[in-house]
């Protein structure tokens, strides 16, 4: 894995984790205070996956 895939993938997993700490977990989800830690979790998660396919088209960029 390239060290700019490394990078974004650290950087996500860290927005991941300081959402969680974030989200008062004796309301609702989507209650207005959580709703934003929630929506910025789920954009960590679609940026890991988005990581995930840069990574795997390069490795086939590179095959061919």
């Amino acid at each position: 894995m390239k060290t700019f895939y490394k990078i974004f993938l650290i950087l996500f997993i860290v927005v991941i984790g300081i959402n969680i700490y974030a989200i008062d977990w004796h309301s609702s989800l989507f209650e207005e205070e959580n709703s934003k830690f929630v929506f910025s979790g789920a954009a960590g998660i679609l940026g890991i996956i988005v990581v995930y396919i840069m990574h795997n088209w390069s490795k086939l960029g590179i095959r061919k």
